[in-house]
């Protein structure tokens, strides 16, 4: 079964994790896949490195988890740095480790380009080579309830949501966002504009003050009042800042689940024990 055909079933559950940097072990997070497993994920996602690098430990992660027999894997895959001829070979190679679930992004420019140095500079383009050479792929599109920060306006970037849909995408998978009033104003926009595709939200754990600060920033993403005040309340005590963030994080998990989400995808930032004691906490396994 592939992941958007659990979607139309039920809520689909996820994390996601990140490969060490070459010259690191896998042993750490192969064990931090073995207790993820206990939770009976419907799939597991893994990264890149920035700018597309790290790929080869992405592969050998992708390969873990499919050789588990656990769950479904999900590779990430960006523009940065390849041809047509490098696609193919790469997701030939996916394929023929039974690995047939991708989520097709652009990427971030490499530091002083305004280019992917590739041959496709856009998701949608991407997503349509895959779509037509590969068509054994379910293809994920990122979106952006908070609107992708390079856009100039909501209406510009939920455009491109619709380009990439139907372009071939398969469902959506969401970047961070705290703000679940705004994530459900956000879907009744995309569903005017008919997007259609299920929705896969990205839950970021509250963890650590500096992080999570940073995260958002980064992505654009704002950061609500609640999540503010813990802010300044426990900023100064990383203790008591990560027990009020991982309680903020249950309840936003539950703010999300009762908007009617199709997937609820967490970041496991590959802290295998915090994420289990979030997902005990929510009740959700």
């Amino acid at each position: 079964m592939t992941i958007p055909e659990i979607m139309k079933n039920r809520m689909c559950f996820s994390f996601e994790v990140f490969p060490p940097k070459e010259g690191q072990p896998l042993e750490p997070l192969l064990d931090t896949l073995d207790h993820l497993y206990a939770f009976k994920p419907d799939f597991i996602s893994c990264t890149y490195g920035a700018g597309g690098t790290n790929a080869g430990r992405n592969v050998e992660i992708c390969k873990a988890i499919k050789d588990s027999g656990a769950t479904i894997p999900i590779t990430h895959f960006t523009c940065i740095g390849n041809s047509k001829d490098k696609i193919r070979d790469e997701l030939r190679n996916y394929l023929s480790l039974g690995v047939d679930h991708i989520l097709a992004l652009r990427g971030d420019f490499p530091k002083g380009s305004a280019s992917t140095g590739g041959d496709f500079n856009y998701a949608n383009e991407l997503i349509a080579f895959i779509k037509e050479a590969f068509p054994e792929f379910s293809i994920a599109m990122a979106g952006d309830p908070e609107k992708h920060f390079e856009a100039s306006s909501f209406d510009e970037d939920i455009a491109h949501l619709r380009i990439k849909q139907d372009a071939g995408a398969d469902f959506i998978m969401t970047q961070l966002c705290h703000d679940v009033a705004h994530y459900e104003w956000w879907v009744e926009k995309i569903r005017k504009a008919h997007i259609t595709l299920p929705v896969d939200v990205g839950i970021m754990p509250v963890l650590a003050k500096d992080p999570t600060i940073r995260m958002a920033v980064s992505n654009g993403s704002s950061i609500p009042r609640d999540l503010a005040e813990i802010i300044a309340r426990y900023g100064d005590n990383p203790e008591d800042f990560k027990k009020a963030g991982m309680e903020y994080t249950v309840k936003q998990i539950h703010r999300f689940i009762s908007a009617g989400i199709d997937g609820l995808h967490i970041y496991s930032l590959n802290k295998w024990a915090d994420i289990s004691e979030i997902v005990r906490a929510a009740g959700i396994r």
